[in-house]
């Protein structure tokens, strides 16, 4: 038995921000640890999606896996390169639907 939880980064398009939600519930109810994207309430300047875009790669590196939240198989541009940088870094990555 590991000497803590599992930690899940949850990597998804903003619009999907209820399923996130919803994913990040369900896996803290299965005893996991989870990290997952800032919402944002309006708009965010090009520097500050930057900033936060660089602080998520920072939530991967933390995680032991990663969990792309992609209703309906979308995985947009950001997310395409998360999954990639998971991937880099040899988190095992998978999907809430098929891609």
């Amino acid at each position: 038995m590991p000497d803590r939880p599992e930690i899940v980064c949850i990597c998804g398009s903003a619009r999907f921000a209820d399923e996130m939600r919803a994913a990040n519930r369900d896996l803290a109810f299965e005893g996991i640890i989870v990290v997952a994207p800032v919402e944002a309430d309006g708009l965010i300047t090009d520097e500050q999606k930057k900033a936060l875009g660089a602080l998520h790669l920072r939530r991967i590196d933390l995680a032991d896996r990663v969990l792309v939240v992609n209703p309906g198989g979308y995985v947009g541009e950001s997310t395409g390169r998360e999954i990639a940088y998971a991937q880099a870094a040899g988190k095992p990555v998978s999907y809430t639907d098929p891609v």
